[in-house]
């Protein structure tokens, strides 16, 4: 008689082939919506060109479609019990394709804008959701090391995005961008429609609807106010103002809305009492602003002072990808094994060391010191983002990681988006101030040069708050008790799923 095989007793928290498995087919998925976060900045200038249209037109096909991901992602939770992470993941990948090839068949800027908006709806859903698929297979022992593997297209997206995007525009044309998908869409589909587990039907709670009428609307108010500071270079013009206040007022009455709700509300403020997911949230947000405030900085530094191409600069952003694939491989099993906060303070301790020697940038700084600092800002990217998200769910039930999910997606999509702007705004007024007292093209290029160091201290700035955050989280005492509470009360370890 033949029997299944189970795990050896005395290694019940190894990652089985089939759960990595898992982990390769939604990572194909991530990758193709996270890409396009990025792949599309450089090719601003000839949709500029091509499609006759002026910039402030054309910077609406990256602006509409993050608001599209800030308008949808609060939707995730309850889309996720109602239809099931399976269904929604696989409809998801589907709209996002076909949405793709929309864009790039694409006749003028406003159909493309049109499109990018729906490719953004459908992309909000891709990455919490294949969050919660990998929390719930991977049960609270093996959620570093799964959410290590969702997290390394997550680090090296920003990076490689421009790279892949430059090659495309520069020896193809702009269309390549979005045609790109296409065959990473199907690959995605049929590989998840085959290793994913099926969906067991759950009783679902009623929409939110005032909730997600709130906080979606907020959410975009404050997004577009934010790139509004961008353009307008101040925090403090009426446009920005007007619109950020209008995000904060609409947010503020999301959250009077969710306290009378309780468990019915779209996230669930009630998850916030808990140290260990707050801390996680702030973490979240403050690295997300780190990490895309830097992504603005350097390419404009490359390119502006030191005259490079944008595939070029591109390239010179490789480093830090390559840390934070490293880092990110090995920081999940270290932090199942000495605890969440060591591995995330240590990560954000190495971010600020890679981080300094920005703040000091010049006109003719070595590109290999450049590239080592990169490196190793890199390892401390990986080190922190995902361990952090993760230790946000040690003490949440099984049926909260869902929701839970989707508020740390929303912290760092909006942490991005202050950081960018922060850095936007330093780097605007800073370059003004110092231009102006330049007399010769060689003290312009200094002074420009130094704006860029002297913006760098923001990105210094959101990274101290981040570990001044993380070194609140609960000890790995507290970890392990955490997820054997979870375990015996049936929150805990999922069964792998079985190979189709």
């Amino acid at each position: 008689m033949a029997f299944a095989r189970t795990p050896r007793a005395e290694d019940p928290d190894r990652l089985d082939p089939a759960l990595i498995k898992l982990g390769l087919a939604v990572v194909l998925g991530v990758i193709m919506s996270l890409l396009d976060t990025t792949i599309v900045n450089v090719a601003i200038d000839t949709l500029h060109k091509d499609l006759h249209a002026p910039i402030s037109t054309v910077q609406w096909v990256t602006t509409g479609y993050l608001l599209a991901l800030a308008v949808a992602i609060p939707l995730t939770g309850w889309a996720t019990d109602r239809f099931g992470p399976k269904r929604l993941f696989l409809a998801s990948i589907v709209v996002f394709t076909l949405c793709s090839m929309a864009c790039g068949l694409a006749w003028n800027i406003d159909s493309l804008i049109f499109f990018r908006v729906l490719q953004g709806l459908g992309g909000a859903f891709i990455l919490p959701v294949a969050q919660t698929v990998m929390a719930r297979a991977a049960g609270p022992h093996r959620m570093g090391r799964m959410m290590a593997l969702i997290g390394i297209p997550a680090m090296l997206a920003p990076v490689f995005g421009p790279v892949l995007g430059g090659l495309l525009v520069d020896d193809l044309s702009w269309r390549w961008i979005f045609f790109v998908n296409l065959p990473i869409g199907i690959a995605a589909l049929i590989a998840c429609t085959r290793v994913l587990p099926a969906d067991r039907p759950e009783p679902s709670q009623q929409l939110d609807l005032r909730g997600f009428l709130l906080l979606g609307p907020g959410l975009a108010a404050f997004v577009y106010g934010l790139s509004e500071a961008a353009t307008t270079h101040s925090f403090t013009s009426t446009t920005v103002l007007a619109w950020c206040g209008a995000g904060l007022v609409l947010i503020g009455l999301f959250v009077a809305n969710s306290l009378a709700r309780k468990d019915m509300a779209l996230i669930p403020v009630r998850y916030f009492r808990d140290r260990s997911f707050t801390a996680a949230s702030i973490v979240t947000a403050v690295v997300g602003g780190a990490l895309y405030g830097a992504m603005i900085l350097l390419p404009l530094y490359y390119q502006q002072i030191r005259g490079e191409s944008a595939l070029t600069a591109g390239l010179l952003l490789a480093p830090q990808g390559i840390g934070a694939a490293i880092s990110m491989s090995i920081s999940g099993s270290i932090a199942d094994r000495i605890g969440y906060r060591k591995v995330v303070v240590t990560g954000l301790l190495i971010m600020l060391g890679g981080t300094v020697y920005f703040t000091q940038l010049g006109p003719f700084t070595a590109y290999w010191v450049l590239s080592v600092s990169m490196f190793v800002r890199g390892i401390g990217l990986g080190a922190s983002m995902m361990p952090a998200m993760a230790g946000g769910y040690q003490n949440l039930a099984q049926a909260e990681i869902g929701r839970a999910t989707t508020a740390l997606s929303i912290f760092q999509r909006v942490g991005g988006s202050i950081g960018t702007a922060l850095c936007t705004v330093v780097l605007a007024t800073r370059a003004a101030d110092n231009l102006a007292s330049s007399k010769t093209p060689a003290e312009a290029l200094s002074a420009g040069a130094h704006a860029f160091g002297q913006s760098f201290w923001v990105v210094m700035a959101l990274t101290v708050l981040g570990l001044a955050a993380a070194a609140v989280m609960p000890s790995f005492a507290h970890q392990r008790a955490a997820a054997a509470a979870r375990v015996e009360r049936g929150g805990g370890v999922v069964p792998a799923p079985a190979e189709a």
